[in-house]
């Protein structure tokens, strides 16, 4: 069938037809435009709140370095602190151990004085003694020459 037996009736509805469904296309599409401006919209401020979650993820990676660091910097002062402190509990441990041999040593210091005391005291009665039985002799050789 060829347009030239078609009414121009029917032509002018087919035409008028064919113009809707463009502008029915043409909206369509506008809409389709839009509704890809919106997704193009909404994808870019996704991979905006993406990259703003990175930098966000990034910067606690570092504060947590930094935790990490400064906990590890507290870890090794303890353990300076507990070394220093063995070392003044050793150190102190032997100065007990020298207090106490300096103690026997000063008592045993006492006890060969008062030794010596004694001694010289036996040594001393002796003298006294001899010193008596001198007189005694003297005053009896004089008692013998008169």
């Amino acid at each position: 069938m060829t347009n030239d037996h078609i009414p121009p009736e029917q032509h002018r509805q087919q035409a008028e037809g064919v113009r809707e469904k463009a502008e029915d296309s043409r909206q369509d599409a506008e809409q389709g435009r839009g509704s890809t401006e919106g997704h193009r919209i909404s994808a870019e401020s996704a991979r905006n709140e993406a990259e703003q979650f990175r930098r966000l993820a990034e910067e606690a990676r570092e504060i947590r370095y930094q935790h990490r660091e400064a906990l590890e910097t507290v870890r090794q002062e303890r353990e300076r602190l507990r070394e220093a402190g063995e070392t003044a509990r050793a150190g102190g441990e032997e100065a007990r151990v020298a207090a106490e041999a300096a103690r026997h040593a000063a008592m045993d210091a006492v006890n060969a004085t008062a030794e010596t005391l004694r001694a010289t005291l036996e040594n001393m009665k002796v003298v006294e003694e001899m010193r008596r039985t001198l007189r005694d002799i003297r005053d009896v050789n004089k008692l013998d020459s008169h």
